[in-house]
């Protein structure tokens, strides 16, 4: 009798252990992760295709480089995931400010205008403050991410105000940005090298810390940015998820209007989130300006009429990372692989555009992610609803048979 009762509570176990795996795969996270996790495959797939239409020979080598990302760095690992920290910096952070407008309902499409506004201000700043030694970057950064939290302001102002709509006006202040900055950047021969069209690199007292890094990862450009941008992801999501102020920019974002009625003061919420969105903005341009590089040789803005890619970056980003803030740090991390990956091939045999087509697809492909994961929770609905009808009828089965049972016996 023992030997029998022994291998109940295997069982038992085994039983829990499945119904809790279940409800893990088929949790809306798990869902979540299934419709990224389709896009990035299909625009992996879709540019391998396009690879081997445009050079069959080289085309699964090219491929594999791009799959390797910084692992394929030809100098060495260390210097590829060095590297790759600090080109995920301000992805991360344009990516946040993105997402963050996002969750409270806003399409913040000025990233790169504010992106521009604070690399300005932070290296005139950077300049001005030399003699402060060490809090010299420190100085510069926060006054990059007022710049920038200065230049959300006014998309935010437009909107709450005038209901202007906020993706029309970060477009034309991500225009009046870059004019401003390349303007003021030509007039100011402080800061100004007329000889290469580009600023002076800013005094190293402004360069962000490296804190040990750069020895363990030699010959990279890291620095501590990338540590500084993970802690404002960690906040952001903490701030819009546990807190109050959280959910009010979260509620005016699905329904300003019930939210008004809520008691909800709309417009400055509105006003807020634009705000931070920018002030984000603002600290992806302020820590790669700021950054010392490998070498320590420093950064300087090339003065030319183009606006800044990183703050358009940020979209992709955030649409990958499904507006989420932990999820934002992974789709950064994702994209910044997979463009060293392209960088490391295209130096060999195919031209980067190819990449670009990859990441168009992959994000093109996660902006109808939502239908994927309406598709596949139906599904599981549906399959578990059948599952719980045929065990509800089993049930009454049972029932039914146990009162056959004693129907006989009492007759």
């Amino acid at each position: 009798m023992e030997n029998e009762q022994q291998p109940k509570p295997f069982k038992q176990f085994f039983m829990n252990f499945k119904l809790k795996l279940k409800t893990v795969l088929t949790s809306k996270a798990a869902n979540t992760f299934y419709s990224v996790l389709f896009a990035i495959v299909l625009g992996l797939l879709v540019g391998l295709v396009i690879l081997l239409f445009s050079n069959p020979r080289a085309a699964f080598p090219a491929f594999g480089k791009i799959l390797l990302g910084f692992f394929g760095d030809p100098v060495s690992i260390s210097v590829g995931i060095g590297n790759f920290l600090y080109y995920s910096t301000p992805l991360l952070l344009t990516g946040l400010a993105v997402g963050f407008a996002f969750k409270t309902g806003l399409f913040n499409i000025g990233a790169s205008g504010q992106f521009m506004v604070a690399q300005y201000v932070a290296v005139l700043v950077a300049f001005a403050t030399a003699n402060l030694g060490p809090f010299n970057w420190i100085v510069a950064l926060v006054a990059g991410i007022l710049a920038g939290a200065i230049w959300g302001f006014f998309p935010g102002f437009f909107k709450a105000a005038f209901n202007i709509n906020e993706v029309i006006t970060s477009i034309m202040f991500n225009w009046i940005g870059m004019y401003l900055t390349t303007m003021l950047i030509k007039n100011n021969k402080v800061i100004f090298d007329q000889s290469r069209a580009r600023t002076f690199v800013i005094p190293k007292t402004a360069f962000i810390p490296k804190l040990g890094l750069d020895k363990l990862f030699p010959n990279s450009s890291i620095d501590i940015g990338i540590f500084l941008a993970i802690g404002v992801a960690v906040i952001i999501y903490f701030v819009l998820n546990k807190t109050t102020f959280g959910f009010e920019l979260k509620a005016v974002g699905h329904n300003r209007h019930a939210s008004k009625y809520a008691g909800i003061n709309e417009k400055r919420n509105i006003i807020i989130a634009m705000v931070i969105s920018g002030a984000l903005a603002g600290m992806a341009g302020g820590l790669q300006i700021l950054a010392g590089g490998a070498g320590n040789v420093g950064n300087s803005i090339l003065v030319i009429e183009t606006l800044s890619p990183e703050g358009f970056n940020g979209i992709p980003v955030a649409l990958l990372g499904l507006s989420h803030p932990i999820g934002i740090i992974f789709s950064a991390f994702f994209i910044t692989f997979i463009q060293a990956g392209g960088n490391n091939a295209a130096a060999a045999v195919i031209p980067y555009e190819i990449v670009d087509i990859i990441i168009a697809v992959i994000i093109y492909c996660s902006a109808f992610s939502l239908l994927v994961r309406l598709y596949i929770a139906n599904r599981l609905q549906k399959k578990r609803i059948e599952e719980e009808a045929k065990h509800l009828k089993t049930l009454n089965n049972a029932v039914s048979d146990t009162s056959v049972n004693k129907g006989d016996l009492n007759g």
